[in-house]
């Protein structure tokens, strides 16, 4: 049998997922970042994408991800993730509406918002084309 990894996506409000995997991929700030069974002890920091679970069997688990970071100690990943969401409970159409609402609220927006409220909107938008992006793909 091989040697896995145990790998945990956890967010501000539970954990994601724990289970025994051959390999973690996720996207770093530099680009995605494997991570092996026995890899060197490390935290990097992640951005918005998408973090892949390989198990043994060729199956993979896909997971969207705001940012956050990576632990790797050991044998034991941990993703912390800001948000995190599994790509089998991603719901597309729904965010497809939201996503229209909020490009709606920002053109309504222009030029008389705060930044703030700008910024917020652009990145809730990002983060739901990241989620939709995940799910369609898999």
């Amino acid at each position: 049998m091989a040697r896995t990894l145990l790998c945990e996506i956890v967010t501000p409000e539970r954990i994601m997922y724990s289970g025994e995997a051959e390999m973690l991929i996720v996207p770093a700030l530099d680009g995605e970042l494997g991570v092996l069974p026995l890899h060197a002890p490390m935290v990097a920091a992640l951005r918005e994408g998408e973090v892949r679970v390989k198990h043994g069997d060729d199956s993979v688990e896909w997971f969207a991800v705001s940012g956050g970071y990576l632990q790797v100690h050991e044998d034991k990943a941990i993703v912390l993730a800001d948000e995190a969401v599994a790509s089998s409970q991603i719901e597309v159409d729904h965010l497809r509406e939201s996503m229209r609402l909020i490009e709606a609220r920002l053109e309504e927006l222009r030029g008389a918002a705060t930044s703030d409220e700008v910024d917020q909107l652009h990145r809730d938008l990002a983060w739901q084309a990241m989620q939709v992006k995940v799910a369609s793909r898999h």
